[in-house]
């Protein structure tokens, strides 16, 4: 396991008690994003072999070698993707809550009790 591993799961803790513990819907928004970015980091260090290049093939890197010698893009086009999604779901949740707080006054969470059973 490494370093970019356990920094992924910490992150992905802390996100999570963020989310669980807090009132305020800011910070419950902010353990989000501290979660969106723990996931990150774990897919890329799945997708990371050492010693091995980009997959770009050029005049270095013959097409016959390239199969041993290059990493697995893949990971790496899923976490762009996914960073551009959380960004978009980050900022809808946001605009979430300047609504709430234009109608409420308030961003404690405690104060809508619209939607509880």
């Amino acid at each position: 396991m490494t370093l970019v591993s356990i920094i992924g799961f910490v992150l992905i803790i802390v996100g999570l008690w963020g989310m669980l513990t807090q009132n305020n819907i800011i910070k419950i928004i902010i353990g989000f994003s501290i979660i969106d970015t723990g996931i990150h980091l774990l897919i890329v260090s799945i997708g990371y072999i050492k010693g091995k290049t980009a997959p770009i093939i050029d005049s270095v890197l013959l097409k016959t070698d390239a199969v041993n010698q290059v990493v697995d893009p893949i990971p790496s086009a899923l976490v762009l993707t996914a960073i551009v999604i959380g960004l978009a779901v980050t900022a809808l949740m946001l605009v979430y809550a300047v609504n709430l707080y234009q109608r409420k006054q308030s961003l404690d969470i405690n104060d809508f009790e619209e939607l509880k059973w």
